[in-house]
């Protein structure tokens, strides 16, 4: 069985971008907010979840922390288009996994998902 991944952004062209470089390997969900994300942990089976930190409402960072709440131990990579330090540094003092600057180049997702798959 394939594994299933969680792609949260609230950009639909960052979703569909994202999907369409690990549908090849993987199962992919997709969420446009923080909310939807965790209504989908609480309901899937999710093996690594990809967080976009900026988004309107509930940002990823408090996405993470709800999820944390709610004693969900998927790994999580952050995207980060601003490459803010502080962003970053929040996000893997949460225990993210790792993180990944937007845009990226497939072969560094992919790389960068199969790393995350290997931690949990």
């Amino acid at each position: 069985m394939q594994k299933q991944i969680l792609v949260v952004d609230d950009d639909t062209m960052n979703l569909r971008r994202t999907k369409k470089i690990l549908e090849k390997q993987y199962d992919v969900l997709l969420a446009e907010s923080g909310e939807e994300a965790l209504d989908k942990i609480v309901c899937e089976e999710i093996d690594l979840i990809l967080l976009d930190i900026a988004m309107p409402e509930m940002d990823g960072i408090e996405t993470f922390k709800r999820m944390k709440d709610l004693s969900v131990e998927t790994p999580v990579i952050f995207l980060t288009a601003s490459g803010d330090e502080d962003d970053v540094l929040s996000a893997i003092n949460l225990g993210a996994v790792n993180y990944l600057k937007k845009p990226f180049l497939p072969q560094e997702l992919l790389k960068r998902v199969a790393m995350g798959l290997e931690k949990k």
